[in-house]
């Protein structure tokens, strides 16, 4: 199994048979195996998660899917394009011969998804976070965090592959409540970490201030845009 960093929260995973393509909002898509079925996701309509180009980048690829979330208006789907169109609203599940999908409900707009695709659990959060922010009163970021961690309950004790998680430098001193909470809820093999506006070493600091968290072998440090990584061949069992 391969994962590819596109950009921000944008990542491709590839496995035997399918490409999972997830929020890509901006970077160089790899080329894309025109024998395995793409299933493009958009968790929801910021510019940051979904960005319209990517149906011109994908409409070559002979056997797509777009999983999107239902708050993207289909009228910003191509008309050609609306057949392979699948639109979840939270808390749905959707599956064909391939994947099978769930839907978790976003502390913010749209949904987080998680994927079973040959054999294989992935999980990306979208903007499901926990979201504190320090120009926000007290009683809204504890309604937040309360919200943050109803809504990631179905994960708990979950085996995931790879996940893929907020780590936002913008929210300073609170910047991994949500990923350390993400950790400590699911059973996870890699955490790639995303939304980090490029600030890399936020992945650093996280490391830093965590040297003797036992998911430091889970976190994946991620350097640049274009990066790959190979996982063994170890499965999980959903």
């Amino acid at each position: 199994m391969k994962i590819t960093y596109i950009g921000h929260s944008g990542f491709l995973a590839e496995t035997e048979h399918v490409l999972l393509l997830f929020d890509y909002y901006q970077g160089e898509i790899p080329a894309l195996p025109g024998d395995k079925t793409l299933y493009v996701f958009a968790s929801h309509r910021h510019r940051d998660h979904f960005n319209p180009e990517v149906f011109g980048l994908t409409q070559k690829h002979p056997g797509r899917m777009y999983v999107f979330s239902s708050d993207i208006w289909r009228s910003r789907v191509p008309e050609a394009e609306k057949g392979n169109l699948v639109s979840l609203k939270p808390r749905q599940e959707w599956q064909d011969d391939r994947i099978r999908v769930m839907t978790l409900k976003s502390t913010d707009e749209g949904v987080a998804f998680l994927v079973y695709a040959d054999g294989r659990t992935f999980y990306h959060a979208g903007d499901l976070n926990d979201w504190r922010w320090e120009e926000e009163p007290e009683n809204w970021n504890r309604q937040m965090q309360e919200n943050y961690r109803k809504n990631l309950e179905p994960l708990r004790g979950c085996r995931i592959d790879a996940a893929f998680v907020p780590l936002d430098p913008r929210q300073e001193k609170d910047y991994c409540l949500g990923m350390d909470y993400f950790l400590e809820t699911a059973r996870v093999r890699k955490v790639f970490p995303m939304h980090c506006w490029e600030n890399y070493r936020i992945i650093d600091r996280w490391f830093a201030e965590h040297p003797d968290s036992p998911y430091r072998d889970s976190v994946v440090k991620i350097n640049r845009r274009g990066e790959s990584f190979e996982l063994d061949e170890g499965r999980t069992e959903a």
